[in-house]
């Protein structure tokens, strides 16, 4: 464990445990946990429970209070975008929490402090930490401060590969041929990387890449949303 790291991420988030040891649990892996014969609730499970409530009940409250004119259903759907796992995960990226997780051997090997569900489920932990240490205030500063930003962007990444569908459907009110295809397959088996290309009418219109093959295509999906969305899309094929 790097006490170092951790005080700098500390710092870099700006706040201070009262009681460490709720900031060293959410970090602290299930594979760690494991290997070190350590309780259950040693590992940061319980934590990511907790936060993953806090985070619902924070984000919901966020949506009504600045989104007065959107009705329920739209109010789901904004919060599943802000909470899903690819947008939990681009935030832990963000500040760099996947550099001072406590991981086993085993994850440590197979890319854990990449991967989208440990980076997923530790953002919730820390969140469900900060909310027993200093109160829920500060658990929604934090994740007003890390999370609830760029929402537009955010909001067009979440299902992209369906938004894409729809705009192409509202301009050309017919079938319109939208394909992916695999551009690149590297790394180890635990660690691949796709690039995708999305194509319209055979015209390739982005690239995206991804962990696997879905994620590629969604993020070539939300390139190609961000390249046709301010154009006359008509005109562009």
């Amino acid at each position: 464990m790097n006490k170092h790291n951790q005080e700098l991420f500390l710092s870099n988030i700006g706040y201070t445990f009262s009681n460490n040891s709720l900031f060293e649990n959410a970090i602290t892996h299930s594979s760690y946990a494991h290997e070190q014969n350590l309780p259950y609730e040693k590992n940061n499970e319980r934590l990511e429970y907790l936060g993953d409530a806090v985070l619902e009940l924070v984000t919901s409250r966020y949506i009504f209070e600045n989104y007065p004119e959107m009705v329920e259903g739209s109010m789901t759907t904004l919060r599943a975008s802000l909470v899903c796992e690819m947008s939990l995960a681009a935030a832990a990226r963000e500040i760099n929490l996947g550099d001072i997780l406590i991981l086993g051997h085993g994850e440590e090997k197979t890319g854990g402090r990449e991967r989208d569900s440990v980076l997923s489920d530790a953002f919730e932990a820390v969140i469900g930490a900060i909310y027993l240490d200093g109160g829920l205030n500060e658990a929604e500063r934090f994740i007003k401060i890390y999370l609830l930003t760029d929402i537009e962007s955010k909001q067009l990444y979440y299902d992209a590969k369906s938004k894409l569908q729809e705009m192409i459907q509202d301009c050309f009110h017919e079938h319109t041929d939208i394909s992916y295809a695999v551009l690149d397959e590297s790394g180890p088996a635990h660690k691949k990387n796709f690039v995708v290309s999305c194509r319209i009418q055979g015209r390739e219109i982005s690239t995206g890449s991804g962990q696997n093959k879905k994620k590629a295509e969604q993020d070539a999906a939300y390139h190609a949303l961000l390249e046709l969305r301010n154009k006359d899309v008509l005109s562009y094929f």
